[in-house]
């Protein structure tokens, strides 16, 4: 069965289309963040590495490589990604680079992992 191609209705209500342009217009900055960390995060690695920094705040790349039993190699790599796209930053201590979620984004993962760490037991260091 092929889909319609058009719409049809008695009244458009032009004040509510208006609003709603509006409302997109005004979202649009958000919706794009929230685009890209859907994109970099619909890979199950970072979308992993997401979880670890979120968990844990900050992380070298020989502990996200420990933990996801990858090499340093492949960890760089998807790093790479996160922080081309904003997701994460680096601090450089020594010799050792530092990522965490970056500050502003961190409302929008949040949520979005939230239903998967409320079931884990709180992290102790």
């Amino acid at each position: 069965m092929k889909a319609q191609s058009t719409c049809v209705r008695v009244f458009a209500d032009t004040a509510h289309i208006e609003s709603s342009k509006q409302r997109l217009a005004a979202a649009e900055p958000g919706l794009q963040a929230l685009a890209q960390v859907l994109a970099l995060a619909g890979n199950e690695v970072r979308l992993k590495m997401l979880f670890l920094l979120l968990d844990q705040q900050q992380l070298c790349v020989c502990d996200l490589a420990d933990v996801l039993q990858m090499n340093v190699s492949a960890i760089s790599q998807h790093l790479r990604k996160l922080k081309d796209g904003g997701v994460v930053q680096a601090r450089k201590v020594g010799q050792t680079v530092f990522y965490t979620l970056t500050p502003a984004l961190r409302p929008l993962v949040q949520p979005l992992l939230a239903s998967v760490s409320t079931a884990l037991p709180t992290a102790t260091v």
